[in-house]
């Protein structure tokens, strides 16, 4: 397999544009994306598209990378369109990256994007991440993540504090990142005092919807000799995986698969968590964020609430997570999210993260899940980024 390289990166704002369509939204995430890298739509070899509920009249949903392609200039090539919940994104920039390290192709482009402020046909309303109100797993995310909020309450002591201590934490971020969907600033006593949504969440606890795009160029060694140009950035690591069907832990205080992903993820790179400098973590709901920092070893299990509380994950601290806000003040566009991630963690190795900047970042760490986590048709994706050459 051959080394890969990030060169290029685009992102919308991210909020509702009840007039914006969604070939738009992903034309300008790719547009500013091949700015970046300095190349053209013809410079493209091959495209991945993640959009796990859009879709228009014409792409009819599986249609969608094609339509941004063509929004785009971007013709002739092949096009994978990928769906996987809140992991779409992630899912199309692991398809891009292979298309690449195995030697397909050497300019890559992934493409995550989603419309929620509008839905095509009938059917209720999204919850923030995702799925109707009345799910097809037979419960909402809000209600899943409360049921682990308060399992991980009452085996391990977190308390109800530290747990809206991420939404101060994330919000803090956010306000020095003008692509966010929220950035005004609240307090601890805001959280704990907004509308209860299920015990014990919050409304900032939890995510918002929204619409928008992300963009990344990939690339392979010769694809940059030949386009000349000076990759900065590699990627160590995009690594998926699915649920275990068989042995599933149902304990609710820790997500399984993310444990075995980001196990593999650390050994491929040849690092460990202690190794990190920043990371993007899926804090669709508050509690998510606490879990995630166990499963992905940035402290003992059980001990998430106390480093949160501590702030080590803080902009400033030992393992700033969620420079950009996070999915709870930057916004959830399913398929978006995952590029997303990526889109913050190359501004931060490349220095150009202004307010929010992790002084000296080398090695960052995107993950996110998509469906629910001890379900069937769960997906877990890691990516380890570094920063690369002079």
């Amino acid at each position: 397999m051959r080394d890969t390289f990030l060169v290029g990166v685009g992102m919308t704002p991210f909020g509702k544009f009840p007039e914006t369509d969604l070939g738009s939204l992903g034309r300008g995430a790719v547009l500013e994306a091949l700015a970046d890298a300095g190349l053209g739509p013809r410079d493209i070899e091959v495209l991945a598209c993640g959009s796990a509920r859009s879709g228009t009249l014409q792409s009819r949903e599986s249609g969608v990378g094609q339509l941004i392609g063509w929004e785009a200039g971007i013709e002739g090539v092949p096009v994978y369109n990928e769906k996987a919940f809140c992991a779409s994104g992630a899912m199309a920039f692991n398809i891009a990256t292979m298309a690449v390290s195995s030697g397909t192709h050497d300019v890559a482009l992934a493409i995550g994007v989603e419309k929620m402020s509008q839905r095509n046909g009938t059917g209720r309303p999204l919850t923030s991440d995702g799925m109707a109100f009345q799910s097809e797993a037979g419960y909402t995310p809000p209600a899943y993540y409360a049921i682990a909020a308060r399992r991980h309450m009452e085996v391990y002591g977190t308390t109800r504090e530290q747990i809206a201590a991420v939404a101060v934490k994330n919000r803090t971020a956010a306000a020095d990142n003008p692509r966010a969907q929220y950035r005004d600033p609240y307090t601890l006593d805001d959280v704990l005092s907004s509308r209860p949504v299920v015990w014990p969440l919050n409304l900032l606890d939890c995510c918002p919807t929204g619409d928008g795009a992300a963009a990344a160029i990939i690339v392979s060694e010769a694809g940059a000799e030949r386009l000349g140009i000076e990759p900065k950035i590699k990627i160590e690591v995009s690594s998926a995986g699915t649920g275990y069907y068989r042995t599933q832990d149902r304990d609710m205080t820790s997500f399984g698969l993310d444990r075995v992903t980001s196990q593999r993820a650390y050994e491929k790179a040849g690092i460990g968590p202690d190794d990190l400098d920043v990371a993007e973590v899926h804090d669709s709901f508050t509690i998510g964020e606490i879990i995630h920092y166990e499963d992905l070893g940035f402290c003992e299990p059980g001990s998430g609430g106390k480093l949160v509380e501590s702030g080590e994950t803080a902009l400033g601290g030992r393992l700033p997570v969620n420079t950009g806000g996070g999915l709870l003040n930057r916004g959830h566009p399913l398929g978006a999210t995952g590029v997303a991630q990526i889109v913050e963690l190359a501004d931060q190795l490349l220095g150009r993260a202004g307010a929010r900047q992790v002084l000296g970042a080398k090695t960052a760490l995107a993950h996110i899940s998509g469906g629910f986590h001890e379900d069937d048709f769960a997906t877990s994706c890691i990516t380890i980024l570094t920063k690369y050459g002079r």
